[in-house]
């Protein structure tokens, strides 16, 4: 028998209703929960108020919403297919023909185009949000003196020093032995006043210094100076390079592509951003994991007390999937298993685990 629209709209419904207010909930509580570490982290900064705690909560926000999607799905899938089993409707349809899968398919449908938004339209917004929450917080707590970035013209670092500081640029990079081709120096006072630039043939990361070779420097006001070798601090190292480049989660969707492939073409391992952007590629089905779960626990026949072990079953199943997705997640970090297996293997073991239920509860 096929669902009828006006039936199928009705699940829709109260799936996405019951989705929002899960949503809705558990962003309230990461909203108060962040908000009050961000206020304990910074009570002991003078230059920081509870104003700016606040901001860092609002622009981290949007990330942690998209990060607890999967769960609000979970719960609330949970809790509206539950109550149309508690009011027997779908004991009505059943007998009316309508099976389990045809019951499901509204919500499925739902799951796919909110997995799909969330990857392609929320994301690069979440992304952009964390970013700039990442910026605040290098302002107002104990962050890095050094940033890193890389793109199609080279790699960039920025270098914060008690005398001021210094943005070098290179064109290419060999990170074997970390040594810097066709190096540009931007030598900055503290009142953000020009002091030299430094031309160097090629620069090799020491212990926290750079040693640059056939040196050329010039400034305002000062003739060109040649030297064979010159040493400026740092406090970067071969194992945190790396690490200071964009994190994944701050990087739109549409643009990690690009960025990968320029990570790779210097030298570097993309495989973080990569795990990280087929993740975003796999949520859609993620979500419809978590619906199948969701109905393998509340379409049965229903029993005194069966709220608390819908409850139970649920947060345990939580944090299951949220256990085994970090430990895969660290497989394929450590190359132990290929970046999409990796990133699409909570989705695909919960789709096919969810479906095995469903198919013992419907067909026996």
């Amino acid at each position: 028998m096929r669902l009828h629209p006006t039936f199928a709209a009705y699940i829709g419904r109260q799936f996405l209703i019951w989705w929002l207010s899960a949503f809705l909930i558990l962003v309230a509580l990461i909203a108060l929960f962040d908000t009050i570490e961000n206020l304990r982290q910074t009570a002991s900064r003078a230059d920081t108020s509870a104003l700016d705690a606040v901001a860092m909560m609002a622009f981290k926000l949007p990330h942690l919403a998209q990060e607890a999607i999967p769960f609000t799905i979970l719960f609330g899938g949970m809790m509206a297919l539950w109550r149309l089993s508690r009011h027997q409707e779908f004991i009505v349809a059943r007998s009316a023909g309508i099976s389990a899968w045809e019951f499901l398919l509204p919500a499925l449908f739902l799951c796919l185009a909110i997995g799909t938004i969330m990857a392609t339209i929320y994301s690069p917004f979440a992304s952009a949000m964390l970013l700039r929450y990442e910026q605040l917080e290098n302002r107002h707590s104990a962050g890095k003196s050094s940033l890193a970035a890389i793109s199609g013209d080279g790699l960039w670092f920025r270098q914060i020093l008690p005398e001021g500081h210094y943005v070098l640029h290179a064109s290419g990079i060999n990170p074997t032995n970390m040594t810097l081709e066709r190096v540009i120096v931007f030598r900055i006072g503290k009142n953000n006043r020009f002091i030299s630039r430094i031309d160097a043939k090629m620069a090799t990361l020491g212990d926290k210094k750079w040693h640059l070779k056939n040196v050329r420097t010039t400034g305002p006001e000062t003739p060109l100076r040649r030297q064979e070798q010159v040493q400026i601090p740092t406090d970067l190292t071969g194992e945190n390079i790396q690490d200071s480049f964009a994190k994944p989660e701050t990087m739109s969707f549409w643009a990690l592509p690009g960025f990968i492939d320029v990570l790779e073409k210097a030298g570097f391992s993309g495989l973080r951003h990569r795990i990280y952007w087929y993740s975003l590629i796999a949520g859609p089905f993620l979500l419809c994991a978590m619906t199948l779960f969701a109905a393998a626990f509340t379409l049965r026949p229903q029993r005194r007390g069966g709220a608390t072990t819908i409850v139970t079953l649920g947060v345990a199943t939580g944090f299951i999937i949220y256990f085994a997705s970090d430990v895969v997640y660290a497989l394929g970090l450590s190359a132990r298993l290929p970046p999409l297996l990796a990133a699409c293997s909570p989705a695909a073991i919960g789709c096919l685990l969810g479906t095995g239920i469903l198919f013992h509860l419907e067909d026996g």
